[in-house]
């Protein structure tokens, strides 16, 4: 029953945090405050997942580029502007080349400089092509035209219901009361007027355009969807509550009547032509030579749209897919989304109030049910990421998810539940790791605090890695020292091996005077433990080295450490009484550790690991044979090592090398020879020295079975 009165409570409290992150949210983005970061959402939605529709092929571009504007300058003599009679002639190819409509994105709205024929020419090749969109400008408080101009017959295009629709709340978002009209010519002979007008997102970037405007009561749409309708001229329109439908398709659009594209991708995604290699298609096919554009059926059967993409000319927009994307571009991905029936609706807002809640309730409550750190920062990681994958799947389904609402809702969530947790187990936490700080590790504390149930008797068996040190001739140091001098050494000492041996993950057991005994691998795993126990050795050789000029001038000598490790299974848990205990370790393993510190003294040296030890090592570290050994309290012997940084290594090489000859012949009971080598280096290494020593002994009084073992006769 107390389980699930804890968890009753956790769950409460994971209702109320989630409902208090949720409304610290959704307030935010109701009044808008949000929007902006959402777009930047939005612009990465769109850029990671666009990719082409199933139309995107059916579409072709002709840009009027640079490189167009070069050549006509160098090639014909052409500046800027160009007369009329080249557009004449890029209409008068894509008729040639039977493509589906044409549509302009350039104003042609004052007369030609070249002359009243220029314009006639003009109007004549739109005649005869029959199916051109023909740029209108449609605006708030620029154009010309406030009246439909009764030179230009008005357009037939209906929309059912738009009368309803066009209320006083609607009607300032698509009806304009100005427009700049084409020239006559052309206007009249073209099979549909489009508007051009687009308005960015507050930010600049276009994310949403209006399928159509209205202007003196005038139906027109947009550049994109008239390349349709040049096509289609008959098609029914009905608007209706938020929908537009179009033939048998229906348009999710907002009270303003945008719609929310769908981009295919970067600029350029649509295929493309510079306007120069029409122009130059259409001189050489009037001269009976081969066009430069080869594929006859490039533009057969397809919705072209010309437009400027030149730096100069101006039309140069900013996209979710990119910082650079021509106008004309905007019209096909129109176009684009219209053909393949996917342009993106907008997730009901009580669905995106919903959403919220729930992922915020959830939030809140796996981080109240798993407080610990490592549970809390998995759940913390999942609710982040979950709306990111929520939003991307509606994204791909054809909707836009607020992303940044929900953000915000697990944010505060996060922040809201783990102040909680921390108010109301934090008392246990701060006892914890107050009572436990002084001779556990770091790691060792975080798991106690996460999981308190550890600070109870009993214990587990595990290969760990056990460390001992001491250091040498410590009973004359301590006689020689007045008590407070004594305390303040051993505890700069201590300090200054504890953080390396801490630093290397490891746990201090306890210290027995100048003793250290360490531990690694639990209670936490620590993979490579044996190599970071002796790494934490010479560390701690190589610091005290470092520290050995201070000590004596504080104690008269030089102070020396003798370390001893040994990796095997050990017995390790929380050991003692029910009212005192110690975390510590039990085991043969470890009293052959204590036995390698002491054999230090019977070959000279400072650091002696073992067999099992040096196995777990894997060549991070370099060492050398020493000797195998029986040591007192155990019959098997053990084959020791001195183990040294590989430089320190290279530095000897020549000396360890005479060494291990003379090892082997000691081995193989070959006094003579191994008192001979040993003696050639006992002046520079204390080892071969007790090897030249216990060689002379053995000459002296051979064994009577020799097995190579030496023999510790003390601790």
């Amino acid at each position: 029953m107390a389980g699930w009165s804890i968890s009753g409570k956790k769950l409460l409290q994971g209702l109320i945090v989630g409902i208090l992150g949720a409304s610290l949210a959704l307030p935010l983005w109701g009044l808008g405050m949000l929007d902006t970061w959402e777009a930047k959402t939005w612009n990465w939605r769109t850029s990671v997942l666009a990719k082409p529709g199933k139309a995107t092929d059916d579409i072709r571009l002709i840009l009027l580029d640079q490189n167009s504007l070069d050549w006509a300058k160098d090639e014909i003599g052409l500046t800027w502007p160009w007369p009329r009679e080249i557009y004449g002639a890029i209409v008068s190819y894509c008729k040639r080349s039977q493509a589906k409509a044409l549509a302009f994105d350039v104003l042609f709205t004052e007369p030609s400089s070249y002359g009243v024929e220029d314009d006639t020419a003009f109007g004549n090749a739109a005649s005869e092509l029959g199916r051109l969109a023909t740029a209108v400008f449609l605006g708030k408080s620029s154009g010309s035209a406030t009246r439909w101009p009764s030179e230009i017959p008005p357009p037939d295009l209906k929309i059912d219901g738009l009368k309803s629709w066009l209320n006083p709340q609607n009607s300032g978002g698509i009806a304009f009361p100005r427009a700049t009209m084409p020239i006559n010519e052309l206007a009249v002979n073209s099979a549909v007027l489009s508007n051009v007008h687009l308005d960015p997102d507050p930010d600049g970037i276009y994310r949403r355009v209006k399928l159509f405007g209205v202007f003196d009561n005038k139906v027109l749409p947009s550049l994109g969807l008239g390349t349709y309708l040049a096509t289609a001229p008959k098609v029914s329109l009905k608007i209706e509550a938020e929908n537009l439908k179009i033939g048998e398709q229906t348009i999710p659009i907002d009270r303003q009547g945008n719609v929310i594209l769908r981009y295919r991708g970067p600029s350029g995604t649509h295929k493309a032509f510079s306007a120069a290699a029409v122009l130059q298609s259409e001189i050489r096919i009037r001269s009976g030579e081969e066009p430069s554009i080869q594929d006859k059926n490039t533009f057969k059967d397809k919705y072209v749209l010309f437009g400027f993409s030149a730096p100069g000319l101006f039309d140069l927009r900013s996209a979710p897919v990119g910082g650079v994307y021509p106008g004309v571009e905007i019209q096909a991905t129109i176009l684009d989304n219209f053909l393949s029936g996917d342009f993106m609706g907008k997730v009901p807002w009580e669905l995106t109030v919903i959403l919220v809640l729930i992922t915020a309730v959830a939030c809140a409550t796996a981080i109240s049910i798993f407080s610990s750190t490592i549970g809390s920062t998995a759940a913390s990681a999942v609710f982040i990421i979950s709306p990111v994958l929520s939003a991307v799947g509606f994204y791909v389904h054809g909707s836009w998810l607020p992303l940044f609402v929900q953000e915000t809702a697990v944010v505060s969530s996060i922040a809201l539940a783990l102040a909680v947790n921390y108010t109301t187990e934090g008392r246990q936490k701060r006892f914890i790791k107050g009572a436990f700080k002084q001779y556990l590790s770091p790691a060792v504390i975080e798991q106690l605090i996460q999981n308190p149930e550890k600070l109870k008797l009993g214990g587990e068996r595990r290969v760990m890695s056990i460390f001992f040190s001491d250091l040498e001739g410590f009973t004359s140091i301590s006689e020689g020292l007045p008590p407070e001098d004594l305390v303040a050494l051993l505890n700069d000492y201590l300090s200054a091996m504890t953080e390396i041996i801490q630093d290397e993950a490891g746990t201090v057991d306890k210290y027995e005077g100048d003793a250290i005994i360490a531990f690694w691998n639990a209670p936490l795993e620590v993979p490579e433990h044996a190599t970071r126990a002796v790494r934490a050795a010479l560390r701690c050789q190589a610091n005290l080295a470092n520290l050995r000029p201070e000590f004596k001038q504080r104690i008269g000598k030089d102070m020396f450490m003798r370390i001893g490790i040994n990796t095997g299974p050990a017995v390790v848990g929380n050991l003692g009484s029910h009212t005192r205990f110690d975390y510590t370790v039990l085991g043969d393993s470890v009293n052959l550790a204590a036995r390698l510190e002491g054999a230090n003294k019977q070959f000279g040296t400072y650091t002696i690991i073992s067999q099992s030890t040096r196995d777990m090592l894997e060549n991070t570290l370099a060492v050398r044979e020493l000797a195998r050994v029986a040591v007192v309290g155990r019959e098997e012997p053990v084959t020791i090592y001195e183990p040294m940084f590989f430089e320190d290594y290279n530095t000897r090489k020549d000396l360890f090398e005479t060494f291990s000859r003379g090892l082997d012949l000691f081995y193989q009971g070959d006094f003579p020879k191994s008192l001979e080598i040993f003696s050639t280096i006992q002046d520079v290494d204390p080892a071969a020295t007790a090897y030249a020593q216990k060689s002379k002994i053995l000459l002296e009084t051979p064994p009577e079975k020799w097995q190579g073992i030496w023999i510790m006769t003390s601790k």
